[in-house]
């Protein structure tokens, strides 16, 4: 069986999830080949899993200090090179195509007439889940940015809905998590305005990842580059996150068991969506711009939330070799079943 399997490379929760959709293709003697859009090809790191990827530059929101620029985003996005990469896009030789909320790889499948999966969070907007911030413009993006055939949406509930766990890397849980410590990724926010905020909490010591490098003098913070197993190790034996609300790192954290809290894209209806379901379901907090209060009662908090997500890659990859049955209360059923939802001390 061969598959093209698309990917919206704009930020790393889609690649971190095609890195676990990756293992258990390969795992089950699937050809597959990657693309990736979204950034130039020089930025994307750590993608050896995906062996020869192909890269084309698609389509992108252009950010600015934490909002979600569109009138940038439409003058940046070169419908003539987009509408150029779809045409140049052979689908003929592949079985199947599955995109990632990636709009290349949906739109070649949909003019060649091509089966797509549309796989990620993006496709659980298609059902009755928590939504807030929408606007016509976000609502026309949702809808028609990569569309499928078959949505396959993710969310962290299931929220009575045909949606499925989370897609994660499923490691032991650490019972050594570090009280004190912080991962912060917030990569569109102002990286200076972020540890002027923190720099004042000396109790915590503050691991920051960001995608240009910044020089930081306070001993409780310490400046990263992004790295995915530098990355991995510091959530690993955290105790909680404070990041934009983008859908995969909240999933790992609540893997994980780290206490979260979210500050969303303004004019992100994605992100506004995900910091109402946090908060929604109990599962973390929210800021809707960089406040120290609102950080210190959050530092403070002594307990989160763990949840037991299954190995939902391979039960989707299963899925696709029994050659996509039809998903029903008894697939979704089946998907959340062992699912629990615990209240852990930190």
């Amino acid at each position: 069986m061969k598959i093209f399997y698309g990917v919206q490379g704009t930020g790393n929760g889609h690649i971190t999830r095609a890195r676990v959709m990756a293992k258990e293709l390969y795992a089950a003697g699937v050809d597959v080949t990657f693309q990736f859009t979204g950034r130039p090809c020089d930025q994307f790191f750590d993608m050896q899993i995906f062996k020869e990827f192909q890269h084309r530059e698609g389509l992108t929101f252009n950010t600015d200090n934490g909002q979600v620029n569109y009138i940038k985003t439409a003058i940046e996005s070169k419908p003539i090179r987009f509408i150029q990469d779809v045409k140049a896009l052979d689908l003929s030789a592949y079985d199947l195509v599955i995109s990632d909320f990636e709009p290349v790889t949906a739109w070649a499948a949909k003019t060649q007439k091509k089966k797509v999966v549309g796989l990620g969070h993006q496709y659980a907007f298609n059902h009755e889940i928590p939504r807030k911030g929408a606007d016509p413009i976000a609502s026309q993006v949702m809808k028609h940015f990569a569309p499928s055939d078959i949505g396959i949406g993710l969310h962290w509930h299931h929220f009575g809905q045909p949606i499925l766990p989370p897609i994660i890397e499923t490691p032991e849980i650490s019972n050594n998590s570090l009280r004190n410590k912080i991962v912060v990724y917030l990569p569109f926010e102002n990286q200076h305005k972020i540890i002027k905020h923190l720099c004042a909490f000396e109790d915590f010591h503050f691991h920051i990842y960001s995608p240009t490098p910044v020089d930081c003098s306070y001993a409780n913070i310490t400046c990263n580059p992004l790295s995915r197993e530098g990355f991995k190790k510091d959530l690993y034996d955290c105790a909680g996150i404070i990041s934009n609300a983008g859908f995969e790192l909240a999933s790992e954290a609540l893997y994980l068991g780290k206490k979260i809290l979210v500050k969303p894209l303004h004019s992100q209806m994605e992100q506004i969506s995900n910091a109402a379901a946090l908060e929604q379901l109990g599962y973390g907090c929210k800021m809707e711009e960089i406040n120290s209060e609102v950080i210190e009662q959050w530092l403070h908090q002594n307990h989160a939330v763990r949840i037991s997500y299954p190995n939902t890659a391979k039960f989707i990859v299963d899925w696709i070799k029994s050659g996509l049955p039809k998903i029903d209360d008894n697939f979704i059923n089946l998907a959340w079943k062992n699912v629990d939802v615990m209240q852990v001390n930190i």
